[in-house]
């Protein structure tokens, strides 16, 4: 198995499976038997599957956040997410769930990821525009995919749909049913990574439109600014953004220090930036003060 990761140059597991997906399927279409290649895909896959078994949380480990995550990122109007995870999957649709008395939650707002039907609307900034009764929008987009997120064998992109807990049992078995391959971009350089996203519409539709759109605030929680990630600052940089607020744990200042600098070096040296301690009250999953 390490010779495909050498021939290809590259550490990304995904881009690995998706590789010799393709060609188990082009080997079936062709009728061509060849069993070394249907091992080494099924491998990998499990492999996969299995990671994600031991290290993703389950739905109920996390549920008891979901409520202050989800009044957290109401406070924005764009949410970008490089976890591959569904936390912030999770944490967005509860209020989806239908409560004891058979009433859906609602409370004005609305969090949309730009799919309908599963399938991507490129007419992102059209979602931004309240329906119904809602009062306020968040827009949710993965740059680097996610688990939820997915393509098939003619390269179309879909996110799979389940709701509550039942998603990442959902998303294991479209894996193993050899439909689809996930969307996400894995370990690699810059360069590798850059090349991922372009492979995909999705991701390069989020790339090239979504982080360069107008904004003049940027708040980052929990990222840490490793250095084949900056093609992300780099793109925002069209953004005019001249205030960033970035979250910090125990007053770390070397990092600090060296964030700051990354962020003028990246977006431009009058860039004002503001540090918060990651564990402020109301910040992500901890509680906001009482009233």
């Amino acid at each position: 198995m390490e010779r495909l990761f050498d021939f290809f140059d590259t550490s990304d597991f995904e881009l690995i499976l998706r590789i010799v997906w393709q060609a188990l399927n082009v080997n079936q279409s062709l009728q061509i038997a060849d069993d070394r290649t249907r091992v080494a895909y099924q491998h990998v896959r499990d492999c996969l599957i299995q990671t994600v078994r031991e290290i993703h949380p389950a739905h109920d480990v996390v549920s008891e956040h979901l409520p202050r995550i989800y009044e957290f990122l109401k406070s924005f109007d764009t949410v970008l997410s490089l976890n591959y995870d569904l936390l912030l999957y999770w944490s967005v649709t509860y209020r989806l769930d239908i409560d004891d008395d058979g009433h859906a939650f609602d409370d004005g707002h609305a969090f949309k990821d730009c799919f309908i039907g599963g399938r991507f609307d490129d007419n992102w900034q059209r979602f931004r525009q309240p329906i119904k009764q809602e009062r306020s929008t968040t827009l949710v987009f993965y740059p680097h995919g996610s688990l939820i997120l997915c393509r098939d064998r003619i390269e179309q992109e879909a996110k799979i749909h389940s709701r509550g807990a039942g998603p990442l049992g959902a998303i294991l078995e479209r894996w193993k049913s050899e439909q689809v391959v996930p969307l996400s971009v894995s370990e690699g350089t810059a360069e590798q990574k850059m090349a991922s996203i372009q492979s995909s519409y999705y991701l390069s539709t989020v790339y090239r439109e979504v982080l360069p759109s107008a904004r003049e605030s940027l708040v980052i929680y929990g990222w840490g600014f490793g250095e084949y990630d900056l093609h992300l600052l780099r793109r925002m940089k069209q953004s005019g953004i001249r205030r960033v607020a970035v979250s910090v744990l125990n007053n770390d200042q070397a990092y600090c220090t060296r964030t700051a600098q990354i962020l003028r070096d990246e977006l431009g040296p009058a860039t004002q930036v503001k540090f918060f301690d990651c564990q402020s009250a109301g910040c992500w999953n901890h509680a906001a003060p009482e009233a």
